[in-house]
């Protein structure tokens, strides 16, 4: 038996609609034409979904920030001009674009306290 690699992956968001409008209006992804209740996937590979959270967990309980310990990276065909846009949108942003070791790369913090790495493609 053997794992084969990442193949879904979901954060639990405080907001579902609120935080499905913004990968989808800052980060032009867009919706699969699928979605589970209680979730919004959108049409990525591997996928990639915003849910509420399962039952028992209390994402306010996890500290000041979600997803501490966790660093999620993501591909962009136009690194520079997305940090630019969610900049200009008042979007946090954490670390600026810099040279890195998959292109050029920033951070930005998303509506609930998720940091996501953007980089290039290489």
């Amino acid at each position: 038996m053997t794992v084969t690699g990442l193949d879904f992956l979901a954060l639990q968001v405080t907001d579902l609609e609120r935080a499905a409008a913004f990968y989808e209006d800052r980060l032009g992804l867009r919706r699969a034409a699928f979605s589970p209740p209680h979730a919004v996937v959108f049409d990525t590979t591997p996928a990639f979904a915003v849910r509420e959270p399962m039952p028992g967990f209390d994402p306010a309980a996890v500290g000041p920030w979600a997803g501490a310990g966790v660093v999620l990276w993501l591909q962009s065909d136009a690194t520079q001009e997305l940090h630019d846009s969610l900049a200009d949108g008042g979007v946090e942003i954490v670390t600026a674009p810099t040279p890195g070791p998959f292109g050029l790369m920033f951070a930005f913090r998303d509506p609930d306290g998720y940091v996501i790495t953007i980089h290039d493609q290489v």
